[in-house]
């Protein structure tokens, strides 16, 4: 019977739990069984796994092979811990050392080649790996969006043979994160008169307060209410990173070029309140979520007296 130990992260919300994969093999009939509360798309890794690390030319242990996913309570989803697990199997079959992998925390989705996917969720992985003193290791494709956790140890591979040649010596590349664009974003300088209105963007600007704006169609408040964000004042550091934060968990991706940009959400006004709110059985930011440090424009909307 042998062990092996990898660590990793699920995704709730925006917070991004650690999760053990315990990986042991044993004597019987040759069988592979996950355990840890796993949804479809985790049950169907082995699958993957298999096929990667054949395609890899690696041996699959022809055991009996129990993979467990703790704390057991937590829920998993997704193609993350495809990489974790297969790197668990080979450190439990002895074809890498199992040693070298405590000081690493792995997300990615394996492809049946071998090739490392990206997944989402990554960036608040990122911060939570670096606040416990572990060196990340994603897919090439979350490098940008990883390399935004500037403490972080973040490093990139694009196969599952690429990231065992390298545990050793420790030379994945560094994620980087895309250069910003400082690009100029519409600000009032595109309205015409309106200077009750432009007045009143500004004080709400300045100090932070909500806006009702009312009015015939046609009389400029779209237009009023898009140009807000460009006279916001900058975002700092830490407000544009919690924003990253929610965007990298919402499945939408970030645009890493433009990450510092305050956002500016304008749902549909037939928009659901689960789509506003967020949520779900796996929970995802709304549009209200997506909003924050920046600009919520709900456009056609309706008061109602309680008369």
């Amino acid at each position: 019977m042998s062990l092996a130990l990898v660590h990793s992260r699920a995704r709730i919300g925006i917070h991004a739990p650690a999760v053990r994969i315990e990986v042991m093999l044993s004597g019987g009939l040759p069988h592979t069984t996950l355990v840890g509360l796993p949804a479809a798309a985790v049950r169907e890794s082995c699958d993957r796994v298999r096929a990667a690390l054949l395609c890899a030319q690696f041996e699959y242990p022809n055991q009996r092979i129990l993979i467990n996913l703790a704390p057991a309570d937590l829920p998993k989803e997704g193609g993350r811990f495809d990489l974790a697990i297969a790197l668990g199997i080979l450190g439990a079959s002895g074809q890498i050392d199992p040693l070298l992998l405590n000081r690493y925390e792995f997300l990615g989705e394996l492809a049946l080649t071998g090739e490392l996917r990206g997944v989402d969720g990554v960036l608040p992985a990122a911060l939570a790996a670096a606040d416990d003193g572990r060196c990340l290791i994603v897919a090439a494709a979350n490098g940008a969006e990883a390399g935004l956790a500037q403490e972080a140890d973040v490093r990139v591979g694009r196969t599952l043979l690429e990231v065992c040649a390298s545990l050793q010596a420790h030379d994945l590349p560094r994620a980087v994160p895309a250069e910003a664009i400082t690009a100029q974003v519409p600000d009032l300088s595109d309205v015409r008169g309106q200077h009750l209105a432009r007045r009143a963007l500004e004080v709400a600007a300045a100090g932070g307060h909500h806006l009702l704006l009312l009015g015939s169609p046609g009389c400029g408040k779209t237009l009023l209410a898009s140009r807000l964000p460009g006279i916001l004042p900058d975002a700092t550091e830490a407000e544009a990173l919690q924003t990253a934060v929610i965007t990298s968990c919402s499945g939408n991706g970030i645009d890493t070029a433009r990450w510092r940009q305050r956002p500016f959400r304008a749902p549909h006004h037939t928009a659901s309140a689960v789509s506003l709110v967020g949520g779900g059985s796996y929970p995802r930011p709304g549009e209200i979520s997506l909003a924050h440090n920046g600009v919520l424009f709900l456009d056609e909307f309706v008061l109602r007296s309680s008369s």
